[in-house]
């Protein structure tokens, strides 16, 4: 089963199914095999919702729920709305439900208060649903030198210098955490007007000014690299192996390589799944997660605070087709080799590599590996299956069960987390989560809690677990993989040409034949479309 996401992009959701006497659930819900969808167990979709998409939550994790429930609008009868600046810092209980334009005050610093950071960090992250980023800055700008007279002169210098280092730290923490904001030359500008403001009372503002808009240069030209980076892999990748390949896969072309022949060390393999995992994350900035599933605000009567152009999610949707080109890799692995005993070896070889992902703290290249294992082409080798050792993998299939809502997984994960928290080597710090299921509950925390209480106010509470969660993300991602690169191995898995589904069918049929009519039938609409492809070609190289 495939859910859109963005449009184009998709994300593979094959079941955990141990039992591999009984053919599994078709990858594709068009598929009417017999032993069909009632049996099968879905894995969570990343979703995004496009126009006409929508997702049907089965159930929030336990976490989710209670953080919904505690703000129901129904029982929400006062939202609770601070006295002044102070309820944000450690001295004032937690805000639940403000107006932004309170939660706007909260943010500006003054000589004497200057916000918590976990505040800064949830106001700066959901405040786009409500507000550009620019505008924001421009309300903050404007607030402050009202407040602060800075548009007066002479300045009181003492006043002023005790101020100073609270806005410069403010916008400096700004550029650090969503230095994509700064791209727009205005967010630059109004940075620059209000340290013009204040620096004739200190020249040293003139200095930490220039120190971060420079290490700011420095982060932006990193992301564009980064995005640079994305278009060539996705332009070097091959998308799919022709399927007319298919049909004579008892005599291979000898430049098709397999990953044996790139690797057949599990270890190895399973660090550099960590590189490519680790520096897909490092691009996928906080904002994206928002961005994601950002809607019009229903009381902004103008324009979202997004245009098409500027709702970027680019790192996020990356990292997605990542785990599907994963997914399909393992899966056309298995399929090629003509030889019922190699397609075995590569079984046993990936269920090495998803135990050493597992311990290596890489839940996601795991979860791919599952998947690609769990899809319908390969489930249904029998014979395969059956001459290869599978105990690993029944164990491994456990901890990534689904039921009770990832129960297993999310108690791993913990596992991994305090792993890291106590860590004494930068190899016990890696967390990668399962990321589909990190943005299903992301999704979940959206579509279930309402921004916005019906009095207008905005439902803070709901965007503290949300800045929790990708909090906890960002802190993941900032870990260094601390493996040796193999360029040739990484260069396999960006570039290694992959099947498409019907060619993992095609392939699959080709190695244990059909066995019932559904599959006969499919297998020869399958190859009678292939026969029409091929005949086109010819006929167009031929012209």
């Amino acid at each position: 089963m495939c859910v859109c996401v963005c449009k184009s992009l998709q994300t593979v959701a094959p079941c955990v199914n141990p039992d591999r006497t009984k053919q599994a659930a078709p990858h594709d819900a068009k598929d009417s095999s017999p032993t069909g969808t009632k049996a099968r167990r879905g894995m969570p979709q990343t979703v995004f919702p496009a126009a006409g998409t929508m997702f049907t939550p089965s159930g929030f994790s336990p976490h989710l729920a209670s953080t919904c429930s505690e703000a129901d609008p129904e029982e929400e009868e006062g939202p609770q709305e601070a006295r002044g600046p102070g309820a944000c810092a450690a001295d004032g209980p937690p805000i639940t439900s403000a107006s932004l334009d309170t939660l706007i005050q909260h943010l500006v610093p003054t000589a004497d208060y200057y916000p918590e950071k976990a505040y800064v960090f949830t106001f700066l992250l959901s405040a786009r649903l409500f507000i550009s980023p620019p505008e924001l800055l421009v309300r903050l700008c404007d607030t402050c030198i009202k407040q602060q007279q800075l548009d007066q002169s002479p300045l009181d210098t003492a006043k002023v210098r005790k101020f100073g280092p609270k806005i410069l730290q403010l916008l400096t923490e700004w550029t650090e955490t969503f230095p994509t904001d700064f791209r727009e030359e205005k967010m630059v500008g109004l940075f620059k007007d209000i340290i013009h403001r204040i620096a004739p009372c200190d020249e040293a503002y003139w200095k930490t000014l220039n120190q971060v808009l420079q290490t700011l240069n420095q982060k932006l030209a990193a992301i564009a690299q980064g995005e640079e980076s994305i278009v060539k892999v996705n332009a070097s990748s091959v998308s799919s192996i022709s399927d007319k390949l298919v049909g004579f896969k008892t005599k291979p072309p000898p430049i098709q390589k397999d990953i044996l022949s790139i690797c057949n060390d599990p270890y190895t393999l399973a660090q550099q799944l960590t590189h490519v995992e680790l520096e897909h994350l490092s691009h996928i900035g906080p904002e994206e997660f928002v961005q994601a599933f950002v809607q019009k605000d229903p009381l902004d009567s103008t324009q979202p605070c997004f245009s098409e152009q500027k709702k970027k999610t680019t790192n996020l949707e990356a990292y997605v087709r990542w785990f599907n080109r994963l997914c399909y890799l393992v899966a056309t692995e298995i399929c090629m080799p003509a030889k019922k005993k190699q397609r075995a070896q590569v079984i046993e070889f990936f269920i090495d590599v998803a135990r050493e992902c597992f311990n290596i703290g890489n839940f996601n290249s795991l979860m791919a590996i599952i998947s690609g294992m769990n899809m319908s082409p390969v489930s249904r080798l029998k014979k395969t299956w059956g001459k290869a050792k599978t105990a690993k993998f029944f164990i491994l299939e456990h901890q990534m069960d689904p039921t009770g809502n990832f129960y297993n997984y999310r108690t791993a994960l913990r596992g991994a987390v305090h792993r890291s928290q106590t860590a004494n080597s930068i190899r016990e710090k890696i967390v990668i989560p399962f990321f589909s299921l990190l943005i299903k509950d992301i999704y979940f925390l959206n579509e279930g809690c309402a921004n916005r209480l019906p009095n207008g106010h905005v439902h803070f509470a709901k965007f503290v677990e949300l800045a929790r969660q990708v909090g906890e993300f960002m802190t993941w991602k900032q870990i260094e993989c601390p493996f040796e690169t193999d360029r040739s191995i990484l260069h396999y898995l960006h570039t290694a040409p992959i099947f498409s589904e019907d060619g993992l069918y095609l392939a699959s049929y080709e190695s244990e034949s059909p066995e019932n009519q559904v599959e006969k039938d499919r297998w020869k609409a399958l190859r009678s479309n292939i026969l029409v492809k091929t005949k086109e070609l010819k006929e167009h190289h031929g012209s």
